[in-house]
Formats: structure tokens, sequence, C-alpha cells
């Protein structure tokens, strides 16, 4: 009789249709050492309800104290001095030079590398001029892949057309 009873709670249990006392009975019931061999399974996961309960009653929250770390604070204070370094020496510094002032040696070598990078900029311009083209052709070929989408489409469409219509003269 007792093992019908517990066997009703079981399903009602498993549908979720279990009041608070019917789901007290069934912890009483697997609470026991004897419990019947084929219920072995809800007997471990009451137990391990039960234990699982008992643990939450232990736990109590830990305030964690962190530390306030004004290291952020440091590093902009250390940028910004670089920083201000770095303008007062170009804006005050004693040793610049002018093309004046430079040696007939030193303005042939300045000339020779203007005109080198004259040189490699027009190069770029070229370079770029043709990578421009190549732009152009990736864009046209793009715009042919999708009319061919529309072919492909269109062949597709006409196949099933033509399939159902065979399998109509078919039958």
């Amino acid at each position: 009789m007792v093992l019908i009873n517990i066997e009703q709670l079981l399903e009602k249990y498993d549908n979720g249709e279990t009041t608070i006392k019917e789901e007290q009975e069934l912890k009483a019931y697997f609470s026991q050492d004897e419990v019947a061999p084929h219920l072995e399974s809800y007997k471990a996961m009451f137990q391990y309800f039960n234990t699982t309960k008992q643990e939450d009653l232990y736990t109590k929250d830990v305030p964690l104290k962190t530390k306030k770390s004004n290291i952020y604070q440091w590093i902009s204070v250390a940028a910004l001095l670089v920083l201000s370094l770095g303008i007062f020496t170009t804006q005050f510094g004693n040793d610049k030079k002018t093309l004046g002032s430079l040696t007939d040696e030193e303005l042939i070598a300045y000339n020779q590398a203007v005109e080198v990078l004259d040189l490699v900029g027009s190069k770029f311009d070229q370079g770029e001029s043709n990578m421009a083209a190549f732009g152009l052709m990736s864009n046209k070929l793009s715009q042919g892949v999708d009319k061919f989408e529309h072919v492909t489409e269109f062949s597709e469409t006409t196949n099933k057309i033509f399939k159902s219509k065979k399998k109509k003269q078919n039958k």
C-alpha cells in the first residue's frame, strides 16, 4: 500500500504536480535505509537534495576587500611628463640646423635624398593607379557573378518545371 502511494507521488513529482507536504513524504520515505530496489535512483536524488540544502545553510557571504591601485594615475603623470619634455626639447633646442648652415657635402646629400624620395613617391603613385585598375576589374567581376547567379536560378527553376512535367507524363 505504501509502495503504491510512493509510486503515485513520484509520478506526480516527475510531472511537477506535488505539493510541499507530498514532497516531504517522498523525502521521508527516501531517507529510510530500506527502499524498493526499482526506486534506488530516486533515493540518490533525494539524498543529494538534502545534502545540498544543508550546504546552503552553512554558506555565508564573505566580504572582499579590494585594494585600490593608483598605478594608472602614476602612469598618466609619467606620460604627461615625457610628452612635455619632448615638446620642450624640440621647441627650445639650440642645435637646430637650417639648410643655410649645412656644408656643401651635406647639402648635396640632402638634395640627393630629396630626389630619391620624389622618385619613390612617383613610383608609389603609379602603383596606386594600377591598383585602381585592379579594383575596377574586381568590381566588374563581382557584377558578372551576380548576373550569373540569376542565370543559375533561372536554370534551376526551368529544370524543376521540366521534371514535374516529365513526372506527370510518366503517370
